[in-house]
């Protein structure tokens, strides 16, 4: 039964998040009504929902932020509600959506409706998207608003700072920091706001896993608030699920480039050419850990390039007919000066939205396994599946939720000297001869005073016979 609770969260999440998508072109500040209303249209039509959908998913966006797009929980009604072929029809269901990833569950429906297979008005667009989700064919592909690709300027810039970011991942040096000083290849994640092309965060990692991504955008938050929007390219670590629903949880929207369109992402490849400049100063240094090369690139970031004057600027300003100074204008100059306050977050609202969840079952107990680790947990929960919340930077810490139980931090199991078969001997017992045995020193002391006794015994029943008394 915790299991269906636990399915029936991830697919609210999930279902938040495809909400939060298709009204994500929405939020744009810069639209007017007409522009909102011709957008809301084109987002009903594209995807087969009711244009009364669209406003309702904007309404409850405005009262709940992300959270006031998950859908209720329908559970308790949907086995009496499902038609008596409804696995047939899922599997027809399932192979529609292969056959066209891009088709709405609405589509689908109507679809099975036309061949007959299924009477109108017996399928619900909810009922069959949550099987579809739990089935593996969920609506995830939605696509996403792309900004970029309706501009036509090459010089495309974004009027102030935190309207949009645009994020990439770039090949770093080989550095002999793995197993026995062996090569491992190095990785620069880098977040570069779009107006200022100013660096908000940038860091050399040894993996380009998914969570270099997250901890950029973390870290970018904590330190300077919330943007309205990112770019990014089509790469695995940018449409992760988990990076999406971290950002929608704190109303960020997120568009791709075009499939094989260089020129959109300009910003990105400009900005490896600094990149490359400074890989050929730092192998002259002969760098050997991870964190000199951070802090080389940290001084060639402040030094340099957010106080060089920037080409990119100048041009914009220049396609606007803005005079500049002839100094020109840098990046960190342009960052500040900008009229656009920064929106800071609480820390432990952007820290939550960045927590990775799963399942875990409690064994008999009362644990449950993290990563090779044992955690205790409690007893009242032993058998049943729980969600664990961690932090993928401090995998150590973990939250343990469960219906009805408040929240708690578990803490790793820590096995007592008693249950070990060769238990550690005390400091005062490691590694000393001793001069003599202290139990047969004991023992001959004790057997002197027995001795000793006897011999006295003896000598008074002498002297008792000698003055003619008996014994």
């Amino acid at each position: 039964m915790n299991t269906n609770k636990n399915t029936a969260r991830q697919w609210q999440e999930t279902e938040a998040l495809r909400r939060f998508q298709l009204i994500a072109p929405l939020l744009d500040e810069s639209l007017d009504d007409a522009k909102k209303l011709q957008t809301r249209k084109k987002i009903a039509s594209d995807n087969g929902i009711s244009l009364r959908s669209i406003y309702r998913y904007e309404k409850s966006y405005r009262e709940g932020q992300f959270a006031g797009l998950m859908p209720a929980n329908r559970q308790k009604q949907r086995v009496q509600n499902l038609p008596v072929d409804f696995d047939i029809l899922l599997a027809e269901a399932i192979q529609l959506r292969k056959e066209v990833p891009e088709r709405s569950v609405n589509q689908i429906i109507t679809i099975l409706e036309l061949e007959g297979r299924a009477a109108p008005g017996v399928l619900k667009r909810s009922t069959l998207e949550r099987h579809l989700y739990k089935a593996g064919f969920g609506s995830e592909h939605l696509r996403m608003y792309q900004d970029a690709r309706e501009s036509s300027s090459k010089r495309f810039c974004k009027p102030h700072r935190m309207m949009l970011v645009q994020a990439d991942i770039k090949y770093g040096p080989e550095l002999p920091i793995g197993k026995n000083g062996a090569k491992v290849k190095t990785y620069l994640s880098s977040a570069i706001d779009d107006h200022s092309r100013y660096l908000l965060h940038s860091r050399f990692y040894d993996n380009q896993e998914e969570t270099i991504v997250e901890d950029t955008f973390h870290q970018l938050i904590v330190r300077y608030g919330k943007f309205d929007a990112c770019y990014f390219d089509n790469g695995s670590q940018y449409i992760a699920k988990q990076l999406k629903l971290s950002l929608s949880k704190l109303g960020i929207r997120v568009s791709h480039a075009p499939v094989r369109s260089g020129k959109s992402k300009g910003k990105q490849e400009k900005f490896h050419q600094t990149v490359d400049a400074f890989l050929h100063e730092a192998k002259l240094k002969k760098i050997r850990t991870l964190e000199e090369l951070n802090r080389y690139w940290e001084i060639y970031l402040e030094e340099y390039y957010h106080n060089k004057p920037h080409d990119g600027i100048r041009e914009y300003y220049e396609s606007l007919g803005v005079t500049l100074p002839a100094e020109g204008i840098s990046p960190r100059t342009e960052f500040n000066r900008d009229s656009r306050p920064l929106t800071y977050i609480d820390v432990s609202v952007v820290a939550e939205a960045f927590l990775h969840h799963e399942e875990r079952k409690v064994d008999k107990g009362a644990c449950i396994s993290f990563r090779g680790r044992k955690y205790e947990t409690k007893p009242e929960l032993i058998g049943h599946r729980v969600q664990i919340a961690f932090d993928p930077a401090s995998p150590e810490t973990i939250t343990v939720s469960y219906p009805g139980v408040e929240p708690f931090t578990a803490k790793p199991v820590k096995i007592g000297e008693y249950c070990d078969k060769n238990p550690t001997l005390p400091v005062g017992m490691q590694g000393q001869k001793p001069a003599t045995s202290r139990f047969l020193d004991a023992l001959e002391r004790k057997h002197e005073e027995s001795t000793q006794h006897k011999a006295d015994a003896i000598s008074f029943a002498s002297y008792r016979k000698e003055d003619g008394s008996h014994v």
